[in-house]
């Protein structure tokens, strides 16, 4: 394409935006909830700068002037994952030379040159700590007409102070700290997303607050290591402490948090859970492994007695707790009998749900650099673990059914819940439950809270179709 040629691509585009619109942006997610969390700011400053949100038809239909990929480096398949779906996007980019492309998050931060080199056609590579340069870099790419590359290596700013453009009226993310000062050598998160920094404790309230006064029933906090806030401030209590102030926000129904760390998790965390009403008996915290052998050469700094322990009082606190967790299987120099022990710990903490992963090595760890074990004893192991986990959440699950939950309806009906008749939320501990309405009763919104008798359990999810004339329960509460 000529220059001349490119100009006027843009310029027809520009008209078609209409005036007092730089166009519509679309924002695809790949990676953890912080990820998801860094979107809704990247949509933020994208609407402060005039763009507006594209519709679903519109980016079904690939009519979007900005596509945004937030992406994800916890994974070797996470890389593979964002060069196709850029390849992809070349196709797009051939067919509407005004659209711009733009790579964010971890990978960015981490490959940026790569990201420049390997795919030319992208506007704007930008890291996890510069996410308000985005709308600077697509001006200066649709001036230029090159790739804008800026990945800060410092960060001058949390991405919370930025504005935000929140995927949900009800439930929002708020995140207290960012980066991770552990070094587990199988994680790349300390490069990507730096030393870990701490919120004001006050200007988190002061965040949740607003989101309560938007119309928000729930928060989850968000951080690489939740309950090690605070220490850098010189306060070791500093997590429950802000628990417990969370149970003072007047509107403020549900607060999770995700994910705290073995290591640092303590008896006054604990007891905030227990004793804050809002605060969810809801726990994720990761094992990775059972093998003490495998543990320190994680560098995780906690043994598999410890871990148990800390589960054995949290159920002793709040004997409903939903516990869940994440395991590594294959990590380098795993043994069978390393395996055997991971097996054993799984089945002794009866998890509610385990998100079991086969070990892949990330380039820049140094567990990557270790004797890696054969992909497929790794599958195998694989295999066997989730024979294991399996009956586990069946169990688990299966005891939901004649208990009557709360259920935060969280979402607009979509097209499953239309056919169905049913509103879809969760209850308290995190479960997703589609309710059923019964014949002449009211139907829940979003946003409400509906008390009603699980009649069903699946592998993933709960289903409430109660029938008040046989003494179950459904009610609503605006």
């Amino acid at each position: 394409m000529t220059e001349d040629e490119r100009r006027g691509a843009v310029s027809v585009q520009d008209a078609r935006r209409g005036r007092g619109s730089r166009g519509v942006y679309y924002v695809h997610t790949l990676g953890c909830q912080m990820n998801v969390h860094d979107s809704e700011r990247i949509a933020g400053v994208l609407e402060e700068q005039g763009y507006r949100a594209a519709s679903q038809r519109q980016v079904d239909e690939h009519d979007v002037d900005v596509v945004v990929l937030n992406t994800c480096a916890v994974r070797e398949n996470a890389a593979d994952h964002m060069y196709g779906m850029i390849g992809q996007w070349a196709e797009l980019k051939r067919e509407r030379p005004g659209t711009q492309i733009a790579v964010g998050g971890c990978m960015a931060q981490l490959d940026k040159e790569r990201i420049a080199r390997r795919a030319p056609w992208v506007d704007a590579v930008f890291g996890t700590r510069n996410v308000g340069s985005l709308p600077r870099l697509l001006d200066q790419a649709r001036i230029e007409g090159v790739s804008q590359v800026d990945v800060a290596e410092g960060v001058a700013y949390f991405p919370s102070d930025l504005p935000a453009a929140r995927g949900s009226r009800v439930s929002s993310w708020v995140s207290i700290s960012m980066g991770c000062n552990n070094t587990c050598t199988f994680c790349i998160v300390p490069t990507t997303r730096g030393r870990e920094r701490d919120r004001r404790p006050g200007d988190v309230l002061d965040e949740i607050r607003a989101c309560v006064d938007s119309g928000a029933r729930e928060v989850t906090l968000l951080g690489q290591n939740v309950n090690s806030y605070g220490y850098a401030m010189g306060d070791r209590y500093a997590f429950s402490k802000l628990l417990r102030a969370c149970g003072d926000i007047e509107g403020l129904e549900r607060v999770r948090f995700t994910s705290p760390h073995p290591a640092a998790f303590t008896d006054d965390v604990i007891d905030a859970m227990a004793s804050t009403p809002n605060v969810m008996h809801q726990l994720h915290m990761p094992l990775q492994s059972g093998s003490d052998a495998i543990l320190r050469s994680m560098r995780r700094s906690y043994r598999s007695a410890r871990f148990l322990d800390i589960l054995r009082r949290v159920r002793k606190a709040m004997p409903d707790a939903r516990i869940t967790t994440d395991v590594i299987v294959g990590f380098p120099g795993e043994t069978e009998r390393d395996f055997q022990v991971t097996m054993d710990v799984v089945r002794e903490a009866r998890f509610a749900s385990a998100y079991t992963f086969e070990y892949s090595p990330r380039p820049g760890t140094p567990a990557a650099a270790m004797a890696q074990v054969p992909r497929e004893v790794v599958r195998e192991r694989f295999g066997r673990l989730l024979a294991v986990q399996d009956p586990i959440t069946r169990d688990f699950m299966d005891g939901f059914v004649g208990r009557d939950v709360e259920v935060l309806v969280t979402g607009d009906p979509g097209r499953k819940d239309r056919a169905t008749g049913r509103a879809t939320g969760r209850e308290r501990t995190g479960e997703l439950v589609h309710v059923g309405i019964p014949d002449g009763r009211q139907a829940p919104g979003l946003g409400d809270v509906v008390r009603a008798t699980v009649t069903h359990a699946g592998s993933h999810h709960l289903i409430a179709d109660p029938d008040p004339r046989r003494g179950q329960t459904y009610d609503v509460r605006h």
